[in-house]
């Protein structure tokens, strides 16, 4: 028996508990939320390796996974190491301490890092090559592209760049947050004592840079070649530094706390306190300090003195110290090297009124399968309607230039009544969404920054148009934002209906966001923070019940992350008594399935492809009267208890029946799942069937917009 197997075989024989002697509080029973989340992006990772996605898909897949590291260290990261720091000594459910989950995310990290950069150079970069995409190193170019890259550097790059001296008479510069930067050791012929300055390699400039757009001509055999910015950079800084000699040169970068904190109770202004902790952001503390291993120890330490991080902090990684920006070459026009577009489908385009289409029948769009443009066109007709009253929305992340704030002023300027309820506090769009808010406020809309101490997540827009039957209401729930340009890669489900009791909650919920509304429950909505744990709850316990009496309990839920642990241990309970249970987690989970005497009865997949796996979706067999619930809340503590959500009803048997239809199809995708085992590792599922399922790529093709 290798030793793997005696590792599995030990922890199966471990979590296999008699039902009577389980502990739901047993941190045996959890995997951890962090090494959880390195597993997600370990899977993002496998997909830059699968040689099925077209070449720079494939590069994408390095930038997200590169990317969303970064965000991990800068929240999720920083949070643990603020607990170290402030002496904190609580473990985690399963059962660690802050430090030794920073430990178990370092040793993970250098690991997936080492496996990105293989796929990239080693896999990625050759075939690159050989497709004519060059990376091309500065000190073994010809002299001709040298000296047209040397003019380059000359006009674009050095009147960007600030050389920053650092000794007795120059404090150590301020290193911003995410920021590449140089270090560079001079000497000065008069002077026996090293010199030391930083410079950062600017981030407004293209990082990789296209050797076509600077000489006009690709290369020889129609090749187009890049060279990284610092790299240029690296090479001309005899112009930065006349008269000195070039000793050291070495590259690092910072990432840093960039979790915003409110004290909201004391801001007398959301908006400027929110502005303030933008420009906060910027000084965080360094959480990673990326440099290359070549790095001499002294230079290092240096860096580490005036930064203030520990060895533990300091990561030496090989080569180009940031992988998010081959991003960049996704502009390269090599069609055949991307994903075959699509376009989705837009089954309304013959349609004389969204709200005439409305009233026939509710819609049911599952994006980016289905265009999103109808809820686009929900807006902007409202926005046009003479009819048309009042529009209430929701924002959460709306995006650069977006056509429904656009659609939205031109409402108010219209003289209608608009309220919009924008959410400062959403992570890393908060300056976006202050720009929109301004904007609005400055036409006249009542706009709305949030509640005290709650996000406000939900995705809700409501309309009151004039009829000759007096008022209505129209109503678009979602599951997710009112982004057109994310609606073409997320997965997320759009509901459009007139239905009385919906609107009228939706009214309900304005209400509590513009007012002070104490409305706690609604005929049709579930909302957060008031009902939405004790609902699910509830409902899991009445599978539960239809188990022991039926022999039918069965429950299926997808959505982003399982971390709400009063959720879980009734998932538990219900597995106990027999109930069938399918999760669908993209990202993280710290259920543990597979348990007998607990979690046997439970299976979980997450899905990683094409697109981002966004929808949440709560199917419920209820004894063949099946339910089927959709909505913005995850089943994470801060969904559940300190945020505004909305999760709905789909009552329409038919579209009950399509959602059910593209659940089946995910649960039995056997080219893009991954499967969660009771040891917290994922591994993909088998492919031994003769039939091979791509359930993203079966819903491109697929029809996907029902009517009742």
């Amino acid at each position: 028996m290798t030793n793997q197997e005696l590792k599995s075989s030990d922890v199966e024989e471990e979590l296999s508990i008699e039902e009577s002697q389980v502990d739901l509080h047993d941190p045996k029973l959890y995997i951890n939320r962090e090494t959880s989340w390195l597993e997600f992006n370990k899977r993002v990772l496998k997909e830059a390796q699968s040689k099925e996605h077209p070449l720079l898909e494939r590069v994408k897949f390095i930038s997200i996974f590169s990317s969303n590291l970064d965000e991990f260290f800068m929240i999720r990261v920083a949070g643990l190491e603020s607990q170290y720091e402030a002496g904190v000594v609580d473990r985690s459910l399963d059962g660690l301490a802050p430090l030794e989950q920073l430990e178990e995310i370092k040793a993970r990290t250098i690991d997936m890092i080492e496996e990105r950069n293989r796929c990239f150079y080693n896999d990625i970069v050759k075939r690159l090559h050989q497709e004519g995409i060059l990376f091309l190193e500065y000190q073994k170019l010809k002299k001709n592209v040298k000296d047209a890259l040397s003019d380059y550097f000359d006009a674009e790059i050095f009147p960007v760049l600030t050389p920053l001296a650092f000794d007795p008479g120059h404090p150590f510069p301020y290193v911003s947050n995410l920021s590449l930067s140089l270090a560079v050791q001079l000497k000065d012929k008069d002077s026996e004592q090293p010199k030391f300055a930083r410079v950062k390699v600017p981030s407004t400039l293209p990082r990789l840079v296209r050797l076509d757009k600077i000489m006009g001509a690709e290369l020889e055999n129609g090749a187009l070649g890049v060279v990284w910015l610092e790299d240029i950079i690296a090479c001309n800084l005899n112009k930065l530094f006349p008269d000195l000699e070039i000793e050291e040169v070495h590259p690092f970068r910072v990432i840093r706390d960039a979790d915003i904190e409110i004290e909201e109770d004391e801001a007398g202004d959301l908006l400027e306190t929110i502005e303030q902790g933008i420009r906060k952001r910027r000084y965080g503390t360094v959480v990673r300090l990326d440099v290359n291993p070549g790095m001499p120890e002294y230079i290092k330490r240096i860096l580490m003195d005036n930064l203030r991080v520990s060895d533990r902090k300091v990561y030496e990684i090989s080569r180009s110290l940031n992988l998010t920006s081959v991003i960049e070459l996704l502009k390269v026009n090599r069609p055949d090297l991307k994903d075959e577009p699509f376009v989705p489908k837009d089954h309304l385009e013959e349609r004389l009124s969204i709200f005439d289409e409305i009233k026939r029948r509710h819609i049911l769009l599952y994006h980016p399968y289905d265009s999103f443009q109808p809820v686009v066109d929900f807006i902007q007709q409202a926005a046009e309607d003479p009819d048309v009253l009042a529009i209430k929305q929701t924002l959460y992340r709306v995006g650069d230039n977006s056509p429904i704030v656009k659609a939205l002023i031109e409402a108010a300027e219209r003289g209608k009544q608009v309220a919009v309820l924008v959410e400062l506090k959403a992570r890393f769009d908060e300056e976006n969404n202050i720009v929109w808010a301004r904007a609005l406020e400055k036409v006249g809309v009542h706009v709305v920054y949030g509640l005290i101490g709650l996000k406000v997540h939900a995705k809700v827009a409501l309309v009151v148009r004039r009829e000759a039957s007096g008022l209505r209401r129209y109503v678009h729930l979602g599951t997710g934002n009112y982004n057109p340009s994310t609606a073409k890669i997320y997965t997320d489900y759009s509901f459009l209906t007139c239905d009385s009791k919906l609107t009228a909650d939706a009214s309900e919920v304005f209400n509590y966001l513009t007012g002070y509304s104490n409305r706690k429950t609604y005929q049709e909505l579930i909302v957060s923070p008031y009902n939405t744990r004790p609902r699910i709850i509830e409902m899991i316990e009445r599978e539960t019940e239809h188990q022991k009496a039926h022999q039918n309990g069965r429950i299926i839920i997808k959505c982003n992350s399982l971390v709400d642990t009063k959720t879980i241990k009734a998932l538990y309970k219900a597995s106990q008594e027999g109930v069938k249970i399918d999760l669908i987690i993209r990202g993280v989970c710290i259920l543990k399935p597979g348990i007998d005497g607990l979690s046997e009865r439970i299976r979980v997949i997450s899905i990683v492809g094409r697109f981002l796996e966004h929808s949440r979706v709560f199917y419920f067999n209820n004894n063949g009267d099946d339910e089927v619930y959709l909505g913005s809340a995850d089943v994470m503590q801060r969904n559940l208890d300190r945020r505004v959500e909305v999760v709905f009803p789909v009552k329409d048997l038919e579209l009950k029946a399509r959602v059910k239809s593209d659940l089946d199809l995910m649960l039995n995708d056997n080219q893009k799942a991954w499967e969660l085992g009771s040891d917290g590792s994922f591994r993909k599922v088998s492919t031994d069937e003769t039939t091979v399922i791509n359930s993203q790529k079966i819903l491109i093709t697929g029809q996907h917009f029902q009517t009742n």
